[in-house]
């Protein structure tokens, strides 16, 4: 069991309204004040649980500007009321700033009885080996 402080417990409450509040605000045909919030508390919730210093370095890495250029500017253009066009570019800035962390969580996933087999299965096994090799472990 991983004993976590209050600070840590309420960023992962945080960050899963967060979650919620993105998840339901896509569903709801981009609504901008729902992913406005989702953002917001996704963001907090993840300085909440690892801490500011280390989810600065984390998104101020020098090889991850990018990613975070598009993340913080997604979020900053739903802020501003244009959500769909925000949420392309947080997709894209997360998927950049969590490439090194796929091929880990395809390993992790194939050894997990059901989904395992399901990766294994002839189209869906293809596009899971290019996921989950990768040259450049961040």
């Amino acid at each position: 069991m991983i004993s976590l402080t209050d600070t840590q417990k309420i960023g992962m409450g945080l960050t899963g309204f967060g979650m919620f509040f993105l998840f339901f605000g896509m569903i709801l045909f981009f609504d901008k004040a729902l992913l406005a919030i989702g953002n917001v508390l996704f963001v907090a919730g993840l300085a909440f649980v690892i801490g500011l210093e280390r989810t600065f370095r984390f998104f101020f890495q020098k090889h991850k500007m990018k990613a975070t250029g598009f993340f913080l500017g997604g979020v900053f253009v739903v802020l501003i009321g244009w959500p769909l066009i925000g949420m392309i570019f947080e997709i894209y800035g997360l998927f950049l700033l969590f490439r090194g962390f796929f091929p880990v969580v395809v390993g992790f996933i194939r050894r997990v009885p059901v989904l395992g087999s399901l990766l294994n299965l002839p189209g869906i096994r293809s596009f899971v080996d290019k996921v989950g090799e990768s040259n450049n472990m961040v």
